[in-house]
């Protein structure tokens, strides 16, 4: 149905069964555009360049994303080129002084799980990882965390990475300590599985990028920050003294609005196109609902034509999931072994379907560049 929006990946991999979306998401054709019209605005403007990123094309990406996530404050967003950056930055608005006690779980991307695993080597900083699975216990045993002790950061993902189950932040950060930070990691879910914050947009950090779902490609990441937030994070950058760079003097001051946590010089091709990619969907009618509905819809044919199947590894006693009206959008399956899994995959991909793996877990994600026909082909190869 929505296979027109992606002609010129297909047309480059005519034979490819690509069902690692939730990694590599195929960009929408809009977005070869909107990258040629950044080297043209870069030509055009010159030196004049970033006030016209600033004053136009921030706040346009800003409008765009405060409205996917029904934010009442637009200007509450600022972007980075990775998570990474994003991730340390806030890290970095902690007192290192001090104790640094930061409470977790055992599912968070690499982005932030490698860096925390670094940091807890050093030894003002404790780490504590609540495991997701069991799910059906994990909220409550996450909520008994977060009242057993006084933490300086919460963090956690609203779609775990690595089984495709959605964490119902809204309960968590209901029963988090005021006091504490909380941020969620909105990577896997943005543009994929609906979110309302305005219930918790006075209270919540959270943090996503244009990369997966939103198809914009690599290179546009974004955090919200509350309003009220006073920080003065470590690791800063010149992009957030831009009001006032011909004063800068000795002083570091920061600004009062989620400038307080920009960086520094970027890529804005990758802005162009997320902006690009965001207004395409809006054009064609394509609300997270409902792309959230044909990818919903896709994985149950997907689970009919499994079950055909028969197969030994890839089925529903296999299968990790809950609730699949509340999952994110691809299906992870446990296998024996991450060696099984491994050559599963290796498999697969000789034979033109392209999927991933995280450790014994195998992923298939799903797009809405998939149709019946694809699901059946897909589900053949495996």
């Amino acid at each position: 149905m929505y296979k027109h929006l992606y002609r010129r990946f297909i047309e480059a991999n005519p034979t490819l069964l690509h069902f690692a979306c939730h990694s590599h998401h195929y960009w929408a054709d809009i977005s070869r555009e909107a990258q040629l019209q950044y080297w043209d605005d870069s030509a055009k403007h010159v030196d004049d360049k970033w006030n016209h990123i600033f004053s136009v094309k921030v706040p346009q990406a800003q409008r765009l994303i405060a409205e996917i996530l029904n934010i009442s404050h637009p200007q509450q967003l600022v972007f980075a080129p990775n998570t990474h950056e994003i991730v340390f930055r806030l890290l970095s608005s902690l007192d290192w002084n001090q104790k640094i006690r930061v409470l977790t779980t055992d599912s968070e991307f690499y982005s932030f799980d490698r860096q925390i695993n670094r940091l807890s080597e050093l030894p003002q900083f404790e780490v504590v990882k609540i495991p997701t699975l069991p799910f059906d216990t994990f909220h409550e045993r996450f909520e008994q965390a977060m009242e057993s002790a006084d933490w300086n950061l919460i963090f956690v993902s609203h779609v775990f990475f690595n089984s495709g189950l959605v964490c119902d932040v809204e309960r968590l950060v209901k029963d988090a300590p005021s006091e504490c930070p909380f941020v969620i990691d909105g990577y896997h879910s943005f543009m994929a599985v609906p979110l309302n914050l305005k219930p918790i947009q006075d209270r919540v950090f959270y943090v996503a990028g244009s990369y997966k779902y939103a198809q914009g490609g690599e290179g546009c990441c974004f955090l919200y920050v509350p309003p009220a937030t006073r920080h003065r994070p470590m690791y800063t950058g010149w992009f957030a003294e831009l009001s006032k760079l011909s004063a800068i003097g000795n002083e570091v001051g920061y600004p009062t609005d989620a400038f307080q946590y920009a960086g520094s010089t970027m890529d804005f091709s990758a802005m162009y196109r997320l902006i690009a990619t965001l207004e395409k969907f809006k054009d064609e009618g394509l609300t997270i609902t409902r792309i959230h509905e044909v990818v919903q819809q896709s994985q149950k044919w997907f689970l009919e034509e499994v079950e055909k199947s028969g197969h030994p590894l890839v089925n529903r006693q296999t299968l990790i999931a809950t609730d699949l009206k509340n999952h994110g959008h691809f299906l992870t399956f446990d296998l024996p072994s991450t060696e099984v899994t491994t050559d599963l995959v290796k498999k697969m991909k000789t034979r033109g379907l392209l999927t991933d793996s995280r450790g014994s877990r195998l992923r298939f994600g799903f797009g809405l560049y998939h149709d019946l026909a694809d699901i059946k082909a897909a589900v053949a190869k495996i």
